[in-house]
């Protein structure tokens, strides 16, 4: 079955982390962390630790806040430029250590219906751009679905995004979707779908649960993976503390996830923390 992954952004890049990563069963990572987290990253050492304990550094997470700084689809020329310019430096030192699969938000939020429009026409503008740097380092441009009023919140608009250039791919994010279905979703995109983030949600809102702790049918969703040939890692996107609306007796551990991602694998229904 699938590889597991978690998001670094439910834990610091030490090495105790990623020898426990290791001895849990986790076998990747997306490295995603807080923007000044971005600029003070050791990518020599974040790699040496990679190869240390065989844990694979599957993709990168851009940064995507705060939205006044960081928007590729802003209608102010200054934000949309600087965000090319820390993403470019972000892209290069990280293909400089081996990833190659690069997510990014097409918008922040929120997003006023009477300009949607150009706030398309220049998120595709930047995504070209992306596309192509990202293409010189070896490695693709993958374009998240995201919920609300942001932009890529159904596969018609995901689709029409990453149509600017052939070089761009798609993160799905499985508690992103309010208007569509994620097995829809994944069935219009399983072509371009590389990587994705895995969590379980309401279906009213983004909450980042563990799976289990939502309304997913994940024997439907696993079942739509196998059937859409997805051959890239189970990589969950959730923080280890108390998410807001749910409640915990404890804190999740890394061995949890690899104990929900065998559940889901065997097609039973994964325990759930009290």
């Amino acid at each position: 079955m699938y590889r597991i992954g978690l998001s670094s952004c439910a834990f610091a890049l030490t090495e105790e982390n990623f020898k426990e990563l290791r001895d849990s069963g986790i076998e990747a990572i997306e490295l995603s962390m807080e923007l000044d987290q971005h600029l003070q990253i050791n990518h020599k050492e974040v790699l040496e630790l990679s190869k240390r304990y065989d844990v694979d550094l599957w993709s990168y997470h851009l940064p995507f806040a705060p939205f006044e700084m960081i928007d590729i689809s802003s209608l102010d020329k200054d934000i949309r430029e600087n965000s090319i310019k820390l993403y470019t430096e972000l892209i290069e030192k990280a293909a400089h250590i081996g990833i190659d699969k690069f997510v990014v938000h097409p918008s922040g939020e929120p997003i006023q219906a009477d300009i949607r429009e150009e706030r398309i026409k220049y998120s595709m503008q930047t995504l070209d751009i992306l596309a192509e740097l990202a293409s010189r380092c070896g490695a693709v441009i993958a374009v998240e679905d995201l919920p609300r009023t942001c932009l890529g919140n159904t596969s018609d608009e995901i689709r029409r995004l990453i149509g600017v250039n052939e070089k761009l791919r798609v993160c799905f994010d499985t508690n992103h979707l309010l208007s569509e279905s994620n097995i829809h979703f994944m069935e219009a995109l399983s072509d371009k779908i590389v990587t994705v983030h895995v969590s379980d949600y309401d279906f009213i809102d983004e909450k980042h649960w563990l799976p289990g702790e939502g309304q997913i049918d994940w024997r439907a969703m696993l079942s739509t993976f196998q059937k859409i040939n997805y051959q890239g890692v189970w990589m969950y996107e959730l923080r280890l503390n108390f998410p807001r609306a749910l409640t915990r007796s404890r804190e999740l551990t890394f061995e949890d996830f690899r104990k929900n991602a065998n559940a889901i694998f065997d097609g039973k229904l994964p325990e759930i923390i009290q």
